[in-house]
């Protein structure tokens, strides 16, 4: 497997753009979900942004920690995201809205390589997961009420297989099985992971 360069960030850049251009737009390539407990078409359409950071040293993946007190994945590792609202233009735009909202990231300083296919997952959501890549760096701020911090992973952590887990639990009386990335005491699990899974799948005819 071909490894992302720590000494050619702009390499890296120009290498992960040309990938995912190659790859997301194959009709051929539907990605993977977790087994939906809804018919699809009653699907609560949501949309998530994953972030890739263009840094000096490498491409990084940032994600948020989400407060205790959400009703919604409270406490959860997860991608800055949310529900399509009605003055949504689209799913894209409902991505960089909750990242502005989230985080504070702004939507100009985003760009939008491409769409992973839709993720289903048990609660009735269909995600629609942006991936944007930004160039370090940038402002944040914040939403105390729904984030507790955020944090960044180096990219080519999730390119190797070996740090791809799969578990399986009981979810209203079913078998779930689910992707886990744990990475340095953080347990990246479930949707994210399952988002992570399918970038990976999306680069890997590429990369190895």
């Amino acid at each position: 497997m071909t490894a992302l360069s720590a000494s050619k960030p702009n390499s890296d850049r120009d290498w992960l753009v040309k990938q995912l251009a190659r790859a997301l737009i194959s009709p051929q390539w539907q990605g993977g979900s977790e087994q939906a407990l809804v018919e699809p078409d009653n699907a609560i359409q949501a949309a998530v942004l994953v972030p890739l950071i263009n840094r000096d040293s490498e491409i990084t993946v940032l994600f948020t920690q989400r407060t205790t007190h959400l009703v919604d994945h409270a406490g959860q590792i997860s991608f800055p995201g949310g529900r399509v609202e009605a003055g949504d233009a689209s799913t894209q735009d409902t991505a960089l809205r909750e990242a502005e909202e989230e985080i504070g990231l702004p939507r100009s300083q985003v760009d939008v390589l491409g769409m992973l296919p839709d993720y289903y997952i048990p609660t009735g959501f269909r995600v629609t997961p942006v991936v944007g890549l930004i160039e370090a760096p940038f402002p944040v701020k914040l939403d105390s009420f729904e984030v507790e911090e955020i944090f960044e992973v180096p990219l080519h952590f999730f390119l190797d297989p070996a740090n791809h887990e799969q578990h399986t639990t009981n979810f209203q009386g079913r078998p779930r099985q689910y992707y886990a990335m744990p990475y340095q005491g953080r347990f990246i699990w479930g949707a994210t992971a399952g988002i992570l899974y399918n970038l990976y799948q999306a680069l890997r005819g590429q990369i190895g």
